[in-house]
């Protein structure tokens, strides 16, 4: 039986979850086993399975799926992801509390950074900082997300800078340089987030650096 989302809500605020300790060493996740996420993440919706060995993230309405490891403040996040729509928008976030989600569909205000890729009817990708639609946010135009394109994707912070690769790109695809980073407990985690798109994503790695 699942749980209404005002119970939901009222669980992730009343409920203390012990979390597994920090990653302090290359972690992976392949999405080999079960239909489910499991119990290194946090569901704050329904819009996560796990078919056919692969992430399938669809109709989430910005219900993150949130790791539930720490990350270290330098890190590197490499994952493949893909959309099977024209309207892309594949899209994760670093550095979150790793419970937050929208409550009523009116508007979410992130608590880390949010990596957008052919967001707005693919129409752009974008690095923003707790706000998707604020001014903090770095973005391009071109290329955009084709459907059911398999993308490796590489994000590393060191030090003030969060990088985003794309595939084999020599350069960065885009770089957020932040003067005060986000750090701490309240910004520590990474999640998987979607809109309404049929995104997916596999062979997540972790690594500290």
């Amino acid at each position: 039986m699942r749980c209404s989302r005002a119970v939901l809500a009222v669980c992730l605020v009343g409920c203390k979850v012990t979390d597994p300790a920090p990653i302090s060493a290359a972690w992976t996740d392949q999405f080999e086993v079960g239909d489910a996420p499991g119990s290194s993440y946090l569901a704050t919706g329904d819009g996560y399975k796990v078919p056919n060995g692969a992430l399938s993230a669809r109709g989430a309405h910005n219900h993150p799926l949130w790791l539930r490891k720490k990350l270290p403040h330098d890190v590197r996040i490499e994952l493949d992801c893909w959309s099977t729509e024209v309207r892309g928008d594949i899209k994760v976030e670093l550095f979150g509390d790793g419970h937050s989600f929208d409550p009523d569909g009116g508007g979410y205000t992130a608590t880390g950074y949010e990596v957008i890729f052919g967001g707005w009817y693919n129409s752009k990708s974008i690095i923003a900082k707790l706000d998707e639609h604020g001014k903090d946010v770095v973005e391009r135009k071109d290329p955009k997300v084709v459907p059911n394109q398999r993308y490796h994707w590489k994000l590393e912070r060191r030090g003030k800078k969060l990088s985003w690769w794309i595939d084999d790109m020599a350069t960065p695809f885009l770089v957020y340089d932040d003067p005060t980073p986000l750090d701490g407990d309240a910004h520590a985690y990474f999640g998987f987030n979607n809109w309404e798109t049929d995104t997916w994503f596999d062979n997540l790695v972790v690594t500290p650096i």
